[in-house]
């Protein structure tokens, strides 16, 4: 007895199988050029034959170590696979080939008028540094794929900033370049494009959210700084407090401090010296009367 789950896993499998037959066979019809195509062939091989000495001219090519090439013959791609570095042989009726610089190339992303998530205007460039990874992919998926690249980094560059506020903008430059060059390298995997790195270059501020910017931190700054007065004001009252105690409990304590007090200004050498007068004294005296 064959229970109902078993069945549906045999039809699911069946299924696979057979879309990823019909992907196979339709991989293979592709890659074939047809009775017409083979004839074509065999004439330019001929012809090459025949004009041997001139053609070979024709026929080897050659590509830098930093480069590969992606042969077309009559429309499809030859083995699905760049040639190069080096020589390489092509044929010069049905044959046509695409160079491919493999070298990581950079570009500035124009300054993009961008308005945050805390409607603050700003204006934002960067540079985007990128690498062709697959040479077909470069060449069969998109027309241009520089092009692409660059448009497509300006808008993610907009959609990325547009969701953060001005504080996570200004503090976190480097997780917001992360987050646009993984968004950029998933967009152009399918390009054959890898990219290596994305920096965010300068943020331009209006100049008027630029004074209250620094009006703000100029308040902050002298509210810190009478925080601070404040505080030494406090510790130094409290030991004044606990100097008088001291004081209090002892009279000579006092004549002593008083003897500091002329040594230290006899030793600046000054032409006068007030003599304090105790107020006991002038009690004293005033109790007399």
């Amino acid at each position: 007895m064959i229970s109902p789950t078993s069945s549906k896993a045999e039809m699911v499998t069946q299924g696979k199988v057979h879309v990823d037959s019909t992907e196979v066979v339709e991989e293979r019809n592709s890659g074939g050029l047809g009775c017409f195509g083979w004839i074509l062939v065999v004439i330019s091989l001929v012809f090459i034959a025949a004009t041997f000495p001139v053609t070979i001219f024709m026929c080897v090519k050659i590509v830098q170590e930093y480069e590969r090439a992606v042969i077309f013959r009559l429309g499809r791609i030859v083995d699905r696979k760049p040639k190069g570095p080096g020589l390489f042989f092509v044929l010069p009726c049905t044959d046509n080939f695409v160079k491919v610089d493999l070298r990581t190339v950079s570009f500035d992303i124009p300054p993009q008028e961008i308005l945050t998530k805390d409607s603050v205007t700003v204006s934002v460039d960067g540079v985007v540094y990128f690498r062709i990874e697959c040479p077909i992919s470069s060449v069969a998926n998109v027309s241009n794929a520089h092009s692409s690249t660059r448009l497509l980094a300006q808008t993610t560059l907009r959609n990325v900033l547009g969701t953060k506020n001005l504080a996570e903008l200004l503090s976190d430059r480097e997780g917001i370049s992360l987050g646009m060059q993984e968004s950029l390298d998933e967009a152009t995997n399918a390009w054959g494009i890898k990219v290596e790195r994305v920096e965010i270059k300068d943020v331009k501020l209006p100049q008027q959210l630029q004074r209250a910017m620094a009006a703000e931190a100029e308040a902050s700054r002298e509210a810190r700084a009478k925080l601070i007065s404040a505080e030494g004001e406090m510790k130094a009252s409290r030991a004044l407090k606990e100097a008088s105690l001291i004081i209090a409990e002892s009279p000579s304590a006092l004549q002593l401090r008083y003897l500091q007090t002329l040594n230290s200004i006899a030793a600046e050498k000054n032409s006068t010296i007030i003599f304090p007068l105790p107020i006991d004294i002038l009690q004293n005296f005033m109790q007399k009367k």
